[in-house]
């Protein structure tokens, strides 16, 4: 195969199943634009291998986003320990598809990946790879450069360390929709009864501001604690605001505009009719991916 040949084939097939790979890559890095950066260094790889030694390029691009969302996740790592506040997940506006694939919802949620975040990052990569895309273990085993039997005993582990932290039963689009407009009413008439009657006992509200815009630099837990924040909270009409109801990491969400400017995103956690996590990004490096729709699958 001449080389104009190969990296035509090589784009192909990159392009062919870029949306899964970025999906895979930020599902281990809660970051769109680190998943971007993973799927360039990604990209830069895959166009030097000799595609005539690749049996399954599906296996083989995931292969590689694996391990380079691996080395990327231990610098993140890093990095987010001087972070200023709480650190939230960057928000996506997704197709309204997302959302009839329950598993695929629930694991690119704000709060699943919440979750995932407390793994290490070998825990991290198998989960995602075997519980949310399904590999067998052999192919994780190459993509994280473990053994089989080392994959299955991380892949056990973190399959209960997550389930014991997940949402119990996944909430209802519907569920969760009443509850953000709940949120939206609080925001456009001030009235907060409403949204008090769906917040669970232990709420805990997070904001991510990034040390640029104003946010809470810790969480704050309970229901009363929660309702004195909201009383003097982000909404005070001291702009003309308005509220969306958005799609946002594959289940509703709310998007939140001041002076016509986005402003945040609002999006919750909710069990047993109740929010039980409500997760506020500010931060204006982390909204850009909420202006227009973004592609995830499996």
């Amino acid at each position: 195969m001449d080389s104009v040949d190969s990296v035509d084939s090589a784009t192909e097939a990159f392009v062919a199943h870029r949306n899964l790979l970025f999906t895979v890559a930020y599902e281990m890095l809660g970051s769109a634009a680190d998943a971007e950066d993973v799927l360039q260094e990604t990209w830069l790889r895959w166009v030097d291998v000799d595609l005539d030694t690749v049996r399954e390029e599906r296996a083989y691009l995931v292969r590689i986003v694996t391990r380079q969302a691996l080395d990327r996740l231990r610098t993140l790592g890093r990095r987010r320990e001087s972070y200023v506040g709480p650190w939230l997940p960057e928000p996506l506006l997704t197709t309204p598809d997302v959302a009839e694939d329950v598993e695929l919802a629930d694991s690119v949620s704000m709060a699943m990946l919440l979750v995932l975040e407390t793994l290490q990052p070998t825990e991290r990569a198998v989960f995602v790879l075997r519980e949310v895309f399904d590999l067998d273990y052999d192919e994780i085993a190459e993509a994280v450069g473990k053994s089989q039997a080392a994959v299955r005993q991380i892949a056990y582990r973190a399959r209960a360390y997550v389930a014991a932290r997940r949402p119990r039963g996944i909430a209802s689009p519907a569920e969760t929709r009443a509850a953000l407009q709940a949120f939206q009413r609080a925001v456009e008439t001030g009235d907060l009864q409403s949204l008090l009657d769906v917040l669970a006992p232990d709420v805990v509200a997070l904001s991510d501001g990034g040390g640029v815009r104003h946010a809470l630099l810790r969480p704050v837990v309970g229901i009363d604690n929660v309702a004195r924040l909201l009383a003097v909270g982000w909404w005070k009409r001291d702009a003309e605001r308005s509220v969306e109801l958005v799609q946002i990491n594959g289940g509703p969400g709310l998007l939140v505009r001041v002076d016509g400017e986005i402003d945040g995103v609002v999006a919750v956690r909710v069990e047993n009719g109740y929010v039980t996590g409500a997760y506020h990004v500010r931060n204006p490096e982390k909204l850009s991916r909420v202006e227009r729709e973004t592609v995830v699958t499996r």
